[in-house]
């Protein structure tokens, strides 16, 4: 009967292994969750953008643990280790001076391949150290099954924990660009610690200038942000034609512009749209009980507040960062007639009792398009339940091209209620751009001749279309619903 194959664990005991799988996994997930982050301002927080950052990091993943695992046959693990994970520091500290740059030079091009090189990089580099730490704890064939697992169920228990502890912790209390390079740092201390059995490893001081270098490019990088919410990249601008004009830009988007002196200054045209609705749709100056979906800089509540004393406005807003921006930077104070809840949308809805709001204002915005949980005819079933009956919900939708997120919404709204209308500039209804549409929608229909009028005289001129013209203009457009609402997919960005 043959021996088993034995051979010493080289200076690597079964703590130590785990910990350096445990850790090199769960960074991965830090690189993977906070390049999201870096590229939200340039990109937009978009399925596509997920679905590419979630597809490089797993090429990445899968790149780096084969070729980790011909390495680890070709070099002494013991000794490469080491420099792997002093390399992968320096390039994680790299990722935001790199992305940024890029980023603002605005060649898309060197925008994508930049950051596919900032997440492929790091995150295969890390991937290798598991393969490697297998090899120096294989000291038995007959115990292959067992060292493999368990050193397998360790990486994994380590991406959860990176996740984990980057999306409930590290977004929410400290920048990216801190997380990044204070990973960098990290693993550049790891690997000194890691070769301390192999004396002489003279890379660690490049690993550590790169890693400096690193921190730097992050801190003096175009393109950061005033504040990096849990969700967004936020931006204050002062308007310098207004030195009381605010405009919020989250992500790269122009999201909201508040006058901190006068709240009913409107410079947006599709604020001036949603404002006109309400002035020309309810008797002048009658108190509403309002509630809307999602915050931002709160114009339309601010609006309404000062021109309707005594509405009471329900804003639900996902991102507590957005409601800290909006009262330290925007001048909002909260209490008397708007209270901010910080909750999810759809999820706001069910706590409306029936029938209980004249106005439902829909707002939303992840980056670019509306999360498309409340696109859905389920949707549309909590606004409309909650909808008193004369009561109407207004929504913002962007699109460009064909347009066909923009049919497809006005579909799911004519599935659910009597009466739709649709305002945008002509050239829009026209199907020759794209831009700010506003759809209203209730079971009673409105002046849209008043409500033109209305745009008109705020210089805002606005075409509206309701009955047969909207019935042509939406076609054979799908009705969305939570089972399929491809809203990233139907929707074309501006270029």
């Amino acid at each position: 009967m043959e021996q088993p194959v034995t051979r010493e664990p080289a200076g690597l005991g079964p703590w130590a292994a785990g910990a350096l799988v445990f850790g090199s996994s769960g960074a991965v997930l830090v690189v993977e969750l906070a390049s999201l982050r870096l590229l939200a301002p340039y990109l937009g927080l978009t399925l596509e953008t997920n679905t590419l950052v979630i597809g490089l990091a797993l090429a990445a993943i899968a790149a780096g643990a084969w070729l980790g695992g011909r390495a680890a046959d070709r070099f002494p693990p013991r000794v490469t280790l080491a420099p792997l994970l002093g390399m992968a520091g320096g390039a994680v500290a790299l990722m935001p001076g790199l992305v940024r740059w890029a980023g603002a030079t605005g060649d898309p091009s060197l925008l994508f391949w930049m950051s596919a090189a900032a997440i492929v990089v790091p995150a295969a580099l890390l991937s290798a150290v598991t393969p490697m730490v297998t090899k120096l704890r294989l000291t038995s064939l007959d115990e292959t099954g067992t060292v493999v697992g368990r050193l397998s169920g360790i990486g994994t228990v380590g991406a959860i924990a990176g996740t984990v502890l980057t999306g409930f912790v590290l977004i929410t209390l400290v920048p990216v660009s801190t997380i990044l390079v204070g990973l960098g740092v990290l693993l550049l201390v790891s690997s000194v610690v890691v070769d301390l059995r192999v004396r002489g490893w003279r890379g660690r001081a490049v690993a550590a200038a790169v890693v400096a270098a690193g921190g730097l490019a992050a801190v003096t990088a175009p393109g950061g942000c005033d504040v990096e919410t849990t969700y967004h990249c936020a931006v204050v601008e002062t308007d310098p034609a207004n030195a009381s004009g605010r405009l919020l830009i989250m992500d790269g988007v122009n999201h909201s512009y508040v006058d901190l002196d006068d709240p009913t200054h409107l410079d947006f045209e599709y604020v001036r749209a949603i404002a006109s609705l309400t002035d020309t749709a309810y008797a002048d100056g009658e108190p509403l009980r309002a509630h809307h979906l999602g915050g931002g800089g709160l114009t339309v509540p601010r609006y309404l507040d000062e021109v309707r004393p005594g509405t009471d406005s329900m804003v639900s807003e996902i991102d507590a960062g957005v409601v800290e921006l909006d009262v330290d930077r925007l001048g909002l104070e909260l209490g008397g007639g708007i209270e901010v809840r910080v909750e999810d949308g759809r999820t706001g809805l069910r706590r409306v009792a029936d029938g209980s709001q004249d106005l439902v204002v829909g707002d939303a915005f992840g980056g670019v398009s509306i999360p498309f949980h409340l696109t859905t005819t389920e949707a549309m079933e909590e606004v409309g339940r909650v909808l008193a009956d004369d009561g109407l919900y207004v929504a913002n939708l962007i699109d460009h091209g064909p347009l066909d997120f923009a049919r497809a919404e006005l579909a799911t709204l004519l599935a659910r209620f009597d009466h739709v209308a649709l305002a945008a500039r002509p050239e829009v209804l026209a199907g020759q751009g794209g831009g700010n549409l506003v759809a209203v929608a209730g079971d009673r229909p409105v002046d849209l001749a008043a409500w033109e009028d209305r745009m008109a005289e705020r210089d805002n001129p606005w075409a509206t279309i309701s009955g047969e013209q909207l019935a042509a203009f939406v076609g054979d457009a799908m009705v969305l619903s939570d089972d399929h609402a491809p809203v990233d997919q139907l929707l074309t960005p501006y270029e």
